[in-house]
Parts: structure tokens; C-alpha cells; sequence
């Protein structure tokens, strides 16, 4: 069974930094499109970004140059790395590959103004 376990969250300041990382067991991790989604209180979880498995990333217009997405294929993680992070991003993150109904537990990120 696909399992994901995002880590990395925290309490940061608005205009700071953090570095998601989501670590993926029992699929082929290299062959598989990885996406990160997020769901702030009392809202819809939405998308944030995705790897393809040649590695090219897409964004939601939101993040865009201000998030970036990777992955190590050889530690079967995908990561997010974030900056100049604002209130708005606070949300619960959640990593999930793309062809899975799956999800992970999340990790919550709170950005303070």
C-alpha cells in the first residue's frame, strides 16, 4: 500500500523559510508524478505544486517563484522547499502521488505576520 509521511512543518515567521520534505513507500517512486496540496482552515485542500517523473514541476500561480519543488530518487522523498512565506500560506501540507487516492497525515505550516 502507497504510504506518505510529510515532515518538515513549523511556526515561521512571515518572510521566511522552510524546507518540506515527503517520504514515499511501496510504489515505484521514480516512475511516479509527485504532487503537493494544501488545505488552510475552513477551506478546500488545493493544489501547490508536482514533479514529473523527469523532473519537470508545475506551480499553482499562488507559490509560484516563491516555491520549489525536487526529489531524490534514491531516498524515495520529494520535497518543497518554500520561501518568502506569507500568512496565506498557512495550511496543512500534504504530499501524494499523482495517480493514488491516498494521503499522508500532513504537516502543518503556520506563518505568523
Amino acid at each position: 500500500q502507497v504510504q506518505m509521511v510529510e515532515s518538515g512543518g513549523g511556526l515561521v515567521q512571515a518572510g521566511g523559510s522552510l524546507r518540506l520534505s515527503c517520504v514515499v513507500s511501496g510504489i515505484i517512486f521514480s516512475t511516479n508524478t509527485m504532487a503537493w496540496y494544501r488545505q488552510a482552515p475552513g477551506k478546500q485542500r488545493e493544489f501547490v505544486a508536482l514533479i514529473s517523473s523527469d523532473r519537470r514541476p508545475s506551480y499553482a500561480d499562488s507559490v509560484k517563484g516563491r516555491f520549489t519543488v525536487s526529489r531524490d530518487n534514491a531516498k524515495n522523498t520529494v520535497y518543497l522547499q518554500m520561501t518568502s512565506l506569507k500568512p496565506e500560506d498557512t495550511a496543512v501540507y500534504y504530499c501524494k502521488v499523482a495517480v493514488t487516492v491516498n494521503w499522508g497525515k500532513g504537516t502543518l505550516v503556520t506563518v505568523s505576520s
